[in-house]
């Protein structure tokens, strides 16, 4: 039996739906750099809180647990850092959901993002900028050296098509400098 694809399982309903998303986390990092496994996609999106409840409607029971509707209207309102999952039951796949329509770093990059093909459908990704962004505020906090592969992955792979002007003012308004050279020099 073939195993499910993460993307059409959690991320075709929610673009189908027209919620607006963008791709970021491990999924985008692989596809800006090299590929290592995933059990979970990491979807940012911009959700107004009409539309909350769509979320419930096309991820039901008995194949996903979304939570529910109160639930998701909390951490859509939540001013920073709100975050939610629905999980795919039968096969444990997952989709982390980051509501920050009001951060000004997903407002840069929803109107920087990418529609790329991946098993030959288009997708929402944000661009490496913000990606790498996010990697290097969680390796901060968690230290994880996951991280920083992903994102020396990404900068070799990408080179001089990531745009380090706008990277490096991003880095420096995040006090992220320390990760950020970390990054730039990590061998595996």
């Amino acid at each position: 039996m073939d195993s499910p694809d993460l993307l059409e399982l959690l991320v075709a309903p929610v673009h189908q739906a027209g919620l607006p998303y963008l791709i970021v986390g491990s999924v985008a990092s692989i596809h800006y750099g090299e590929p290592r496994y995933t059990a979970d996609v990491d979807l940012a999106i911009n959700l107004p809180i009409g539309r909350v409840g769509k979320l419930c409607e096309i991820f039901t029971e008995p194949d996903f647990y979304c939570p529910p509707l109160e639930v998701l209207t909390v951490e859509v309102q939540r001013q920073e850092r709100a975050h939610f999952n629905v999980i795919h039951i039968p096969s444990g796949l997952k989709a982390d959901f980051y509501p920050c329509r009001q951060n000004l770093y997903f407002q840069w990059a929803e109107k920087n993002r990418r529609s790329l093909e991946v098993n030959g459908r288009l997708w929402w990704f944000a661009p490496p900028e913000y990606v790498i962004l996010w990697k290097l505020i969680f390796y901060r906090e968690g230290g994880s050296d996951k991280h920083l592969r992903d994102i020396y992955s990404m900068l070799a792979v990408q080179g001089d098509r990531i745009d380090r002007a706008t990277l490096e003012k991003f880095v420096t308004e995040q006090s992220l400098e320390t990760a950020w050279q970390k990054a730039q020099a990590f061998a595996t």
